[in-house]
């Protein structure tokens, strides 16, 4: 199967004490692979979110295609999902993201050094999302692309800036995850139109002093041996658009859900493992487990094949 999967373990108070590890999985239609760490010491240092106002809950759904409220929470933990209007674009979101993480910084975007994005939805084509962005916001002094890796993308976008700080070539690095899913997920499908919604969160990734917390280790790995089990099949050179994959609706999400659980819950947990016993630690070492926020169920079976306590997992799934 064509599968992403990351995970990156951060220290949050020191190098020896609380720990957070964040992991992501997805099936898609590219590659990469690595592991590594950092030649100075890179933390987080700001964060930043925004989502549309409107809300389109499971009883909205009910209305839509034939599911139930139970149906969804029982299969997927979600409650309601926010979706962008009209006239709100990735870059949007994107835009508000990042506004939030400077200020809770308290510095401005001529600061930041790099933008990268990480969406499956761009405005076009090109200019890439993260031009617009860069311009839009005023970081006059970045550079940007952006990063597809459809679920895992924002998990290497912080592989990516944490590498470019810890080099030392950078000092302030912008990492957005923006998606507008609502744009390509077809709301006559029960199986995908319950899962997805928009929004965006931005980290500012900048030098830790010695010491203090930050980014202990990362392990990123790719099987690209099954891009038909997640994917949007037209759009691309592959299958250009015309009025024949429109009528087929081609340009939606399509996804076949069983082969993505069982890989989710099996390579999440065993990458996460690996990636732990790498730097010499064990699931108790870590304070809280933050995962891609995909199904509550591949959340929790996850945590389980890792050895981790349900109480130390972040889930925020529902909304």
């Amino acid at each position: 199967m064509e599968f992403y999967v990351s995970s990156t373990i951060v220290s949050l108070v020191g190098p020896q004490s609380h720990r957070a590890l964040t992991l992501s999985d997805s099936a898609s239609c590219a590659a990469a692979d690595g592991t590594g760490g950092t030649l100075r010491n890179v933390k987080i240092s700001a964060v930043g979110s925004w989502v549309p106002p409107r809300v389109l809950s499971n009883a909205d759904l009910e209305k839509l295609v034939d599911t139930t409220s139970d149906w969804i929470l029982e299969r997927t933990g979600i409650e309601e999902r926010h979706i962008a209007d009209a006239d709100v674009a990735t870059s949007d979101m994107a835009i508000e993201a990042a506004k939030r993480a400077l200020a809770e910084r308290g510095t401005t975007a001529e600061d930041v050094d790099a933008i990268i994005v990480c969406t499956v939805t761009p405005d076009h084509m090109f200019p890439s999302t993260a031009c617009i962005v860069q311009h839009k916001l005023g970081a006059k002094h970045a550079w940007g692309f952006d990063l597809i890796a459809a679920c895992s993308s924002f998990v290497y976008g912080l592989t990516t800036a944490a590498h470019l700080v810890g080099a030392g070539t950078h000092q302030k690095v912008l990492v957005i995850g923006a998606d507008t899913m609502s744009r390509i997920i077809d709301y006559t499908d029960r199986a995908t139109c319950v899962l997805f919604g928009d929004g965006a969160g931005a980290f500012l990734i900048e030098p830790g002093a010695d010491g203090e917390g930050g980014f202990i280790g990362f392990k990123n790995e790719v099987d690209g041996s099954g891009g038909d089990v997640l994917k949007m099949p037209a759009g691309g050179s592959r299958m250009p658009p015309t009025h024949e994959t429109v009528d087929q609706r081609l340009h939606f999400v399509h996804q076949e859900g069983q082969a993505v659980f069982k890989f989710a819950v099996k390579k999440m947990g065993d990458i996460s493992a690996q990636l732990l016993e790498m730097h010499g630690l064990k699931a108790s070492d870590v304070k809280l487990m933050v995962p891609h926020q995909a199904n509550r169920r591949i959340i929790l079976a996850c945590a389980d094949r890792l050895g981790m306590p349900h109480e130390n997992v972040l889930i925020n799934i529902e909304r």
